[in-house]
């Protein structure tokens, strides 16, 4: 929607990071050099053998900011990642939770969903009656945290049920990778764009390549494609920048929730883990809808459950297990924050919704 004339672009907020976060300075800067070299990674002559050596640069980069000592496939991004585990580990079987992301819900559109408590989380004996005690070895799709919500999974002990049972997980990492510690999984999915770093680059991280069947072409037999090195070295360098900012996203989300259960808002799963960046927030007789049009309207960029559905207007998935109903599930917004998030901000999007929530009391 185009900002009416009281708001100039400049003048815009943009609150909406666990969709996707502006391109950082340093990462501009980076692929901007990286485009220089032209060359295909995969070339034999010297052209392309300096592309390749900028390129496993980068790779082993990603591995020492993620603090991780298995192997990396780079990929166009988290949901390509997915893909690739789901269709290609070997296992027999796929469970997911039920408050999964899309991508892992249309790859695997017939696999059974672990249910989840009201705070969204995954009840560890509820992943042990779905495991069973089945012969079979089952693939578990858990993420780390949860891209509407910003609830964050026990990953630890859903792992080690995981285990027992014989079993591999898949992790998407999406909107932990970077911010919090990776989990122990055989495959991690993560995203260059969720920090800062350029749309179509990301990677499945795996433990041991021998679980994953291989498919030809490109990254030692498991991703066919032209190695994208500007994507690579922007998403190194977006790993590489300063996380100072989480501690203070924390403080600026207590703030804006007070204020928000002031007014008569419901802070959905308030009192879980969450990460600090992500809040789901519940204003009730008022349709998400029309807050985000008014939202829009007084500059300001939020979003309803996640980026990649929240087009369609169909009910969130994930607060519909958390055991909301249909009328509160439409009634709810996410607000994200980003490194460029400051303490008005706050102040400004608390402002609106204020004013947003008094003119519904008045109407109805």
């Amino acid at each position: 929607m185009t900002a009416p004339p009281s708001v100039r672009p400049s003048d815009r907020l943009y609150l909406d990071h666990a969709a996707t976060t502006p391109i950082l300075p340093e990462v501009r800067a980076a692929m901007a050099d990286a485009m220089e070299q032209w060359a295909n990674p995969s070339s034999p002559h010297a052209e392309g053998r300096r592309a390749r050596s900028a390129f496993e640069g980068a790779r082993a980069t990603i591995a020492d900011a993620l603090g991780w000592d298995g192997e990396i496939i780079l990929t166009s991004g988290a949901t390509e990642a997915i893909a690739i585990a789901l269709a290609r580990a070997k296992a027999d079987r796929v469970l997911v939770s039920a408050v999964e992301h899309d991508a892992v819900l249309r790859a695997v559109p017939d696999a059974p969903r672990v249910p989840v408590g009201r705070r969204g989380r995954v009840f560890p004996a509820a992943l042990e009656g779905a495991l069973g005690d089945s012969d079979t070895r089952p693939l578990v799709a858990i993420q780390t945290v949860n891209n509407e919500t910003g609830v964050v999974q026990d990953s630890a002990a859903l792992l080690a049920l995981v285990r027992e049972a014989g079993g591999l997980m898949l992790a998407d990492a999406s909107q932990s990778a970077g911010k919090l510690p990776l989990p122990d999984a055989d495959f991690i999915a993560v995203s260059a764009h969720k920090l800062g770093g350029p749309p179509g680059a990301g990677a499945l991280l795996v433990r041991d390549l021998a679980e994953l069947a291989p498919a030809g072409g490109q990254e030692k037999g498991y991703r066919g494609g032209t190695e994208n090195l500007p994507g690579v070295i922007g998403f190194a360098t977006a790993l590489t920048a300063s996380r100072n900012w989480i501690d203070r996203a924390a403080d600026l989300r207590r703030q804006l929730e007070h204020a928000i259960a002031a007014g008569g808002g419901e802070v959905i799963a308030d009192g879980a883990q969450r990460l600090a960046t992500i809040g789901a927030y519940r204003m009730p007789g008022t349709p998400a809808t029309a807050q985000l049009i008014q939202f829009d309207m007084a500059g300001i960029a939020v979003s309803a459950g996640s980026a990649c559905s929240s087009g369609t207007l169909k009910p969130s998935h994930v607060l519909r297990a958390m055991g909301l109903d249909d009328t509160a599930v439409g009634e709810v917004i996410r607000v994200s924050f980003g490194p460029q998030t400051r303490r008005e901000d706050v102040y400004r999007f608390i402002e609106v919704w204020r004013a947003i929530a008094e003119r519904a009391r008045a109407a109805a």
